[in-house]
């Protein structure tokens, strides 16, 4: 009673069940937490009495007008306002079986139906960004041809691995039956200077040979259909000339061996599956093929005649290149811009040192770095400082149609070919001029200044592509006495790995 008198000095009187009106009290006795812990929760014969002169206030309702009263229960063995119900220890801890149909039972249904979809979510996590379907067909496509290449050269040679004469560093099939599948090599794509005109019959290794003994023509050497044959007293004009185009193209899917084709796919499955998803499956696409194609015509130009090409790797670099762009693009935006930066210069130039090795066209790699650039300068979208300037909003590259983002960020701020032609500038703003005209009605000079860029880069590569194109069909021999440097250092016989090597009958 001195702790209900100290609490309650205004003469109100601390209650306990047995104060209460018996009704009262027979309303509350199914319910031990209800005097102490939900004081509203009260039986409909019960009232909320807030005046301090009601004797027979609700129990633990503290007086309005008293700041000093609390909620002490006085009665004894008082639970805490939190504390488990009785006998607790025997409740049941397992639901009852379920139909099969409603995994779980009563009103757990709907939460055990949402937190099995949850778990669903959870598990199918990794396939929430975009599957790069292109890196992915692109991959198999040249394991299984590569695959080829083994089966063709144990058919051929008794062996899948170069042993004879020579050792195949890279662990893959002679150069000769590379040839023979599509490599890209001079003598059959075009006249040769010291092949049309030679003044002997020339013998060239077989792709069955496992000696030093030429005894094959350049026809049975380049393989489908055969190629014109040489003949003594001939002339590098000579017509029909060997027209095996596709030796642009087929190469890309052509490796030299496990060590070529295994460092190629583990760049193209880390660095080509992130810009794929970065940049969107065509965007990738076109870059990763053009920048092949043009890599080795630039090679087919300046490139030793005799050399041999195959490989993925001018398209890859074509892809560094996007990297490179992505990095220029976003450099105040990444926390370590220039660690980044340097990492990225070391390993682009341990790269091009690598390309002057032995037996390596470094200039497939040139040209596809160049193609990757110029094309990345064309189809990427524009710097976000850049885009702010001219008053377009900051997206990432994934809001690109066809990127790794959100589909709703994939429909925002874009501007697709339809949108172009009905001068749709973008989603958010109000311009309704009809036309292409439209488009261009309203930019920055900065916008058109950033745009003559994108265009003269597009412009040059491709007047480029002509221009070797041309010059690799018109001139039998390359016109630059210096070039071949770039695919090769100045020790001992490295550079003459390049030339034509065979032997003349009289």
């Amino acid at each position: 009673m001195a702790a209900n008198e100290y609490y309650n000095p205004a003469g109100g009187y601390g209650h306990s069940p047995s104060r209460l009106h018996p009704a009262e009290y027979s309303g509350l006795a199914g319910n031990p937490y209800t005097t102490h812990h939900d004081p509203y929760a009260l039986n409909s014969q019960q009232s909320l009495v807030s005046d301090n002169s009601d004797p027979f206030s609700v129990p633990g309702r503290v007086p309005e007008h008293d700041q000093y009263a609390d909620d002490i229960p006085l009665k004894s063995h008082a639970q805490p306002p939190n504390a488990p119900p009785p006998n607790w220890m025997q409740q049941p801890t397992q639901y009852p079986p379920a139909p099969v149909d409603q995994p779980f039972p009563g009103p757990m249904a709907e939460a055990g139906r949402q937190g099995m979809r949850g778990r669903g979510r959870r598990r199918r996590g990794c396939f929430r960004k975009k599957i790069p379907w292109v890196t992915y067909i692109l991959s198999t496509a040249q394991i299984v041809v590569f695959i080829v290449e083994l089966v063709k050269s144990a058919q051929l040679t008794g062996s899948p691995i170069e042993t004879k004469p020579t050792f195949n560093p890279m662990i893959g099939p002679s150069p000769y039956v590379q040839i023979n599948m599509g490599a890209r090599f001079d003598p059959c794509m075009k006249n040769v200077e010291g092949v049309q005109n030679a003044n002997d019959t020339i013998s060239w290794p077989c792709p069955n040979s496992t000696s030093s003994v030429a005894s094959c023509t350049l026809s049975e050497l380049c393989g489908f259909n055969g190629v014109p044959n040489p003949h003594v007293g001939g002339s590098v004009h000579d017509s029909p000339a060997p027209d095996q185009w596709f030796r642009f193209i087929i190469p890309m899917f052509l490796h030299g061996g496990f060590v070529h084709i295994g460092f190629n796919m583990i760049v193209q499955l880390t660095m080509g599956v992130d810009v794929e998803r970065m940049v969107g499956w065509w965007r990738y696409a076109l870059v990763y093929v053009a920048s092949g194609i043009w890599g080795f015509v630039l090679g087919g130009n300046y490139a030793g005649e005799g050399m041999s090409s195959t490989g993925c790797s001018g398209c890859l670099f074509g892809i560094l290149a996007l990297y490179v762009l992505d990095l220029l693009y976003t450099f105040k935006e990444r926390q370590s811009p220039w660690v980044e930066l340097i990492v990225m210069i070391v390993g682009v130039g341990i790269s091009f040192v690598l390309g002057l090795l032995p037996g390596l066209d470094n200039f497939a790699h040139i040209g596809g770095f160049i193609m990757g650039l110029a094309l990345g300068l064309c189809i990427l979208r524009s710097p976000n400082a850049l885009r702010e300037r001219i008053g377009l909003a900051r997206n990432p590259y994934v809001a690109m149609s066809g990127g790794a983002g959100p589909e709703d960020e994939n429909k925002t701020n874009h501007i697709g070919v339809v949108d172009f032609f009905k001068a749709r500038r973008t989603r958010s703003t109000t311009d309704d001029t009809s036309g292409p005209l439209g488009f261009f009605r309203g930019r920055k000079p900065l916008w058109w200044a950033w745009w003559l860029v994108r265009v003269g880069a597009l412009v040059a590569v491709l007047i480029g592509f002509i221009l070797l194109i041309v010059d690799f069909y018109k001139y039998p021999k390359s016109n630059c006495s210096w070039c071949y440097r770039l695919s090769c250092l100045p020790i001992k016989n490295w550079c003459d790995e390049g030339k034509l090597q065979f032997n003349q009958n009289q």
